[in-house]
């Protein structure tokens, strides 16, 4: 009896022992329950305060990941190994994520608030009708330089890019559709060509421009430019916002020709295990106080009418963050090229910085 009892405690033993490794694995693996929320963003994309305060509200628990690029949080979903219930794609990696069946359909009557979101930015072609996102944060691409070395006001075109006075003295963002764009702008194509003509002639123009190109680079930029080593920068608006709010040499101009206007979308991915948590989140973020804060903590523009109410004027009237409808209408959303122009558009990319060197 005694042996019998006492396999009995090991069978027990082993099973609890199995218990915890399951859990920890199920935690590992962002599957630890339904009171938990796995979210997928860009780093440093949410005031964490906010995520803090939607804790204590909800009671839900945020595991928070993040990615540096949409085409590796794609993969990451798209392998199907961790269940995440919200991330943030951009414009055409929705659009992507759409045709590869990866993200659900949204259940409008879940949806509280959608009515804050500003008109102009619902109904992209990247979703019509926004059935599978919201919009989180949007912004431009733009020319940011320093007055002490560019004269105020002489920076209003891409061509301006070119001008031997900047020799060793602009930085690129690292991105093939935003550098290939910056030609491609700056000769009146669409930033969506497929034309291999047009493509070419950009590279081309955009060799000509490597002699005023210091360094090619991503979130250095920001420190470069605070720091006064270069005198222009490509960049995003929210990344010029925050070089400006520490360096008050600096501006940010969004160039006649035209530019990229971007959106990042929340979306519930076809893994969540928690969309009734996804639903909570999404909601809780188009309250306009917390969309608000957020902006205000993030720098880019948010979507959210109601909350432009509640940041600063010099802030929301800046038409160079919250540009007009005209000057809307210059700009051009990225749509997904599909996989054999995004290689093109890669290589072209890849092409330019080794002629660089």
């Amino acid at each position: 009896m005694k042996k019998l009892q006492s396999l009995m405690v090991g069978i027990i033993f082993i099973i609890l022992i199995l218990l915890f490794g399951v859990r920890q694995l199920e935690k590992s693996n962002g599957m630890s329950g339904a009171k938990i929320i796995n979210m997928y963003n860009w780093g440093d994309y949410i005031d964490p305060s906010l995520i803090e305060k939607f804790e204590k509200e909800s009671g839900y628990k945020v595991n928070y990941e993040t990615f540096d690029s949409n085409e590796a949080m794609f993969t990451k979903i798209q392998q199907g190994g961790t269940s995440y219930d919200i991330t943030i794609p951009s414009e055409y990696m929705i659009q992507k994520m759409i045709k590869e069946d990866l993200v659900n359909k949204l259940d409008s009557s879940k949806i509280e608030g959608i009515e804050t979101i500003d008109p102009r930015f619902l109904n992209q072609s990247f979703d019509p009708q926004n059935t599978y996102s919201i919009p989180y944060f949007w912004g431009t691409l733009g020319i940011v330089y320093n007055d002490k070395m560019v004269k105020e006001g002489t920076i209003t075109t891409w061509n301006d890019l070119w001008n031997p006075e900047l020799k060793n003295n602009l930085m690129l963002i690292d991105g093939a559709r935003e550098v290939i764009g910056v030609g491609l702008d700056s000769l009146g194509y669409s930033l969506n060509t497929k034309n291999n003509q047009e493509l070419e002639e950009s590279i081309q123009k955009l060799r000509k421009l490597t002699p005023n190109v210091k360094a090619i680079v991503a979130d250095e930029i920001k420190m470069y430019m605070i720091n006064e080593e270069s005198a222009v920068a490509v960049t995003f608006s929210g990344e010029a916002a925050d070089m400006m709010a520490e360096n008050e040499h600096l501006h940010y101009v969004i160039p006649e020709e035209g530019s990229n206007l971007w959106f990042d979308n929340m979306v519930i991915p076809k893994t969540s295990k928690n969309t009734e948590g996804a639903y909570d989140f999404i909601n809780f973020m188009l309250r306009p106080e917390n969309a608000a804060q957020n902006a205000e903590y993030i720098g880019y523009s948010t979507p959210n009418k109601a909350a432009l109410n509640l940041l600063p004027k010099e802030v929301t009237k800046d038409e160079q963050f919250y540009p007009s409808d005209e000057l809307l209408s210059h700009l051009e959303v990225y749509e997904d090229l599909g996989s054999e122009y995004l290689g093109i558009y890669n290589d072209l990319f890849l092409e330019l910085k080794m002629y660089r060197n």
